[in-house]
């Protein structure tokens, strides 16, 4: 005869994995794919599973919090034809406060509720996407003023500051830097190797190599787009490069974490692609593009092209937040 016990056990069991998959399916909503999947999304959606799950599942067999990170609002892009300028904007907001929001819903299945850790990265690799620190500085302190003001007591923040290995050198990001690289990364050289073995890395590669290309093509350049390409192709190995060594420093710090992603993700990486607010494609983000109210629907656009619609700009508080069109 089963024991009390042995029913009990096997009743959380079935309890976690139903709580689990109410979980995933919530994140699933709002699922950055690859574009060129060879897989439906029904396929994916089953590895998905086998990945996910157990993760899930060990937060709520422990009864904690779920723990996600998400490296992510590193700083502005430096081209205004992209952004509004160099401070969070309604694209910030609102993507901010879909994730709060998301840990609200997780709460409706899992009363421990759920956690999102915002890392950020953009002193990582500040240099590459050549913005300068104190810009960037003053973005994660306006990051930080924005979940206040919001009250998103879901979120949290994580940048380079904040590993005591590291905040030691906190007035000199360059060295911060070069000791991420030095115990953290592999070589430039093995990447590049592994991104161009398989499609999912060429996507990335040449995503990343499109954002800094769009980002150094500032108005009134008037130099040769070859040679920005070139450069950018030699930049976008060392931004990724960087990338995986702050993931593998985030591991050291959130070894059970669930990583969440601003770029597409293959459906058996550990990594989970999510989109904050409705956008054009599958890359854009909130620091690469701007919050366009569209028939009562914001959705982000890049700069330039909400400018051609004829978009009408909104300030709140003296500052530019969004548009209109």
């Amino acid at each position: 005869m089963q024991s009390v016990t042995d029913n009990n056990i096997t009743s959380d069991n079935i309890s976690s994995k139903n709580i689990s998959m109410q979980i995933l399916h919530e994140l699933l909503q709002y699922r950055r794919r690859l574009t060129d999947s060879e897989r439906n999304s029904v396929q994916e959606e089953e590895i998905i599973k086998s990945v996910q799950l157990p993760r899930i599942e060990y937060f709520i067999r422990n009864k904690k919090p779920i723990e996600f990170i998400l490296p992510a609002f590193p700083t502005k892009s430096p081209n205004k034809n992209k952004v509004l300028g160099t401070s969070p904007d309604m694209a910030e907001r609102l993507s901010l406060t879909f994730l709060n929001s998301l840990c609200q819903r997780i709460q409706l299945y899992y009363s421990p509720g759920a956690r999102i850790i915002i890392c950020s990265d953009g002193h990582v690799f500040g240099d590459l996407i050549r913005v300068r620190d104190e810009v960037i500085s003053q973005y994660h302190e306006d990051i930080k003023q924005l979940l206040h003001e919001m009250g998103a007591i879901n979120l949290g923040t994580f940048n380079l500051n904040d590993d005591k290995d590291l905040c030691d050198h906190s007035d000199n990001f360059d060295l911060q830097r070069n000791m991420l690289v030095k115990h953290y990364a592999r070589s430039e050289e093995s990447i590049k190797d592994e991104l161009l073995k398989n499609n999912d890395g060429l996507q990335l590669y040449r995503a990343v190599t499109r954002f800094l290309y769009e980002d150094s093509l500032l108005p009134g350049y008037t130099g040769s787009n070859n040679a920005l390409q070139k450069d950018a192709k030699q930049r976008a190995i060392g931004v990724i490069q960087r990338s995986w060594a702050w993931g593998s420093l985030l591991d050291t710090h959130f070894p059970k974490a669930i990583r969440l992603s601003i770029h597409p993700q293959p459906a058996d990486s550990i990594k989970f692609g999510i989109h904050m607010m409705p956008t054009r494609d599958d890359w854009l983000t909130p620091w690469h593009g701007v919050a366009a109210n569209v028939n009562g629907q914001f959705i982000l656009m890049k700069h330039k092209e909400v400018q051609m619609m004829g978009g009408k700009l909104v300030n709140i508080h003296g500052k530019p937040s969004h548009y209109v069109i």
